[in-house]
């Protein structure tokens, strides 16, 4: 499918919903991915929101489910934050990266290539967790998806600016270290 400009390549997503997300409206992808942060938001907040609906997990693993959950939150936090300060001053929310960048695989980008999705999935999962809420999880199960089409586009860039990035995608799992 492709979401730009007719001279794009096409994207390959693992979802067929993912890639609606930019698409909604024609050209809402935007110049540096703006469309896939707007999509992000929204999603995030529906993943929040749905913590707090529906059925709740089976009393017997709530307990379980509540510390496992605090570590998720606390490790995924952990991971994002150490993506975002390896970047450093290339940080930027939009999946284009800024002018300038250089390819960072210092710090926990040698163990997974996006980080930062990484660690806001897991801290997805843990929030879900926390709360106990089937529904939760389920949407934190939809940002898997999500994040996993908004990174393959954001490598498509990636490929565009750095020559040596297909090397490093070849070595570097993308979401999960050592898995995926």
């Amino acid at each position: 499918m492709n979401l730009g400009a007719p001279n794009r390549a096409p994207m390959r997503f693992g979802a067929p919903f993912c890639t609606a997300c930019p698409a909604l409206l024609p050209g809402f992808e935007g110049s540096r991915g703006e469309g896939w942060v707007a999509a992000q938001a929204l999603l995030l907040l529906a993943n929040g929101a749905a913590t707090f609906l529906g059925p709740r997990l089976p009393p017997a693993v709530r307990v379980l489910a509540r510390l496992l959950g605090l570590g998720a939150i606390l490790g995924g936090s952990g991971l994002l934050l150490a993506g975002g300060w390896s970047l450093g001053r290339d940080l930027t929310p939009l999946p284009r990266p800024k002018a300038g960048a250089r390819l960072v695989r210092s710090g926990p980008y040698q163990i997974v290539r996006h980080p930062i999705y990484s660690g806001l999935l897991i801290a997805a999962f843990g929030w879900a967790l926390l709360h106990g809420r089937w529904l939760g999880l389920l949407a934190a199960a939809s940002l898997v998806h999500f994040f996993d089409a908004k990174a393959t586009r954001e490598e498509a860039w990636l490929v565009e600016r750095f020559p040596d990035y297909p090397a490093y995608r070849e070595q570097v799992s993308k979401l999960l270290p050592g898995v995926y």
